[in-house]
């Protein structure tokens, strides 16, 4: 069972000290060949097992591994109903481009009570339940990919000695978590590291530029792809988190990605209200009447009651907007 997730607010665990983030910094002539160099070395001659959610982080997280002395490099991807079905679909894609060896695991998160009330530590108790499936798997059917002996010390949340490199140890279980995910509220980065979970990319200063810029250089697929969290987190805290609102959303994100909006949210409020966030360059084109019925007209057959466009247009991180109004009032 998964410990209890630190009080809010509160500054990200870390096992590592990140250096300085990158993520506005460019090299020159868009050339990353240190950086990969550094990823690449970080990794040292251990086994790694990747939490891979098929986006540009993890991709460049799982490519950097493949690429390196490791031992042995396993993918490992959670399948439940937070996660969209296009999503799994590019994990699939870019492991097999890759050459991965890829796992796909079947996680309960929206079994847990304290996951379904939907408060601010929705997403330490959604990681929380992947870390421990995903070692619970590696114990039983890939022991030989990780030391059994760390495997159940990570899940009793015993933190792993640390270094200042990963390749004094002899396996690692490391995310794609990057430099600039440091400075948002982020209860999973918590969770991950009450699991012994390791961020290469953070701990070596990347943030999201630079990975971007890796990506590309290692001829990623998805380099460009939209960063995409998980269904949950269109849902406004205080919302109960069920199967049948995250398929509403993902459904009604499909609606606007057959319209052309690629970035884009449907964020789901108290009264099955939808409101949708797209850059804002691309608002004039929802309010078009043949837009706004065919909208309106699908939403209201996926579930919703209410369809609203947010005018500020698409804001990453917008449900965050009430912890942060939290946290100022108690300054």
């Amino acid at each position: 069972m998964a410990s209890s997730p630190p009080p809010y607010p509160s500054a990200p665990l870390s096992n590592v000290r990140p250096e300085p983030s990158n993520s506005s910094a460019t090299t020159s002539a868009g050339d990353c060949s240190d950086e990969l160099g550094r990823l690449r070395e970080w990794f040292g001659n251990q086994s790694v097992v990747v939490a891979f959610s098929g986006g540009v982080d993890s991709s460049v997280v799982l490519a950097a591994a493949l690429g390196s002395a490791a031992e042995r490099v396993v993918a490992v991807t959670a399948v439940s109903p937070s996660v969209a079905g296009w999503q799994i679909e590019i994990a699939k894609q870019v492991a097999e481009q890759l050459g991965a060896e890829h796992r796909l695991i079947q996680t309960s998160e929206v079994e847990l009570p304290e996951y379904r009330v939907n408060d601010r530590n929705r997403c330490f108790h959604c990681k929380s339940t992947l870390y421990e499936t995903l070692y619970e798997t590696l114990s039983e059917g890939l022991s030989d990919a990780l030391d059994v002996t760390v495997v159940e010390e990570s899940r009793q949340n015993l933190l792993p000695k640390q270094a200042d490199s990963a390749s004094n140890c002899n396996q690692v279980v490391v995310s794609g978590t990057n430099a600039d995910d440091l400075g948002d509220y982020r209860p999973g980065i918590a969770a991950g590291d009450q699991a012994g979970v390791r961020k290469p990319l953070a701990e070596l200063g990347f943030g999201k530029s630079i990975v971007r810029q890796l990506a590309a250089e290692m001829g990623l697929s998805n380099a460009d792809l939209p960063a995409s969290p998980c269904l949950a987190s269109r849902i406004a805290y205080g919302v109960e988190v069920t199967p049948a609102r995250l398929k509403m959303i993902e459904s009604a994100e499909t609606l606007m990605k057959e319209l052309g909006v690629e970035n884009g949210r449907v964020r789901l409020h108290e009264g099955d209200l939808a409101r949708i966030e797209v850059p804002a360059e691309l608002i004039p084109r929802l309010l078009v009447p043949d837009a706004m019925k065919h909208i309106a007209t699908g939403l209201r057959s996926i579930g919703f009651q209410y369809v609203t466009v947010d005018l500020e247009g698409f804001q990453s991180g917008s449900m965050n907007r009430p912890l942060v109004s939290i946290e100022v009032s108690a300054k």
